[in-house]
């Protein structure tokens, strides 16, 4: 009498193989999102701090901004973003409204705006 060998098949195994492939593609997704995220939430950090000195700019020069739009270069961290900042005007006169667009290599990031008043 003979003995049947004891191990897997070769279907098994080929089996066994593509469950895990599929796991390890699953992990491979998941890492790739989360580092995605972080790359973006790194650029809204950085964008934000450049967008709100701006800002911060205006309110702080004690005269009331003039209409129009400018860019600004601004570096955080290594990185150069460009700020183009735009007043325009409200139904108040004594009111302006100012708004600070980010953009990284011409894609917007990130929009701050206030209203700022006669000081």
């Amino acid at each position: 009498m003979k003995d049947k060998a004891a191990g897997f098949t070769l279907v098994e195994v080929l089996v066994a193989l593509a469950i895990v492939a599929i796991a390890l593609m699953a992990g491979l997704q998941a890492t790739s999102a989360l580092t995605r995220n972080t790359a973006r939430q790194t650029d809204v950090v950085l964008a934000h701090a450049c967008a709100e000195n701006e800002l911060v700019k205006v309110r702080l020069s004690r005269q009331m901004p003039a209409i129009g739009d400018a860019r600004v270069v601004c570096e955080q961290a290594g990185r150069g973003y460009e700020v183009a900042v735009s007043v325009t005007p409200t139904p108040n006169p004594q009111f302006r409204r100012v708004d600070a667009q980010v953009f990284d290599a011409q894609a917007p990031v990130l929009r701050l705006s206030t209203i700022v008043g006669r000081y």
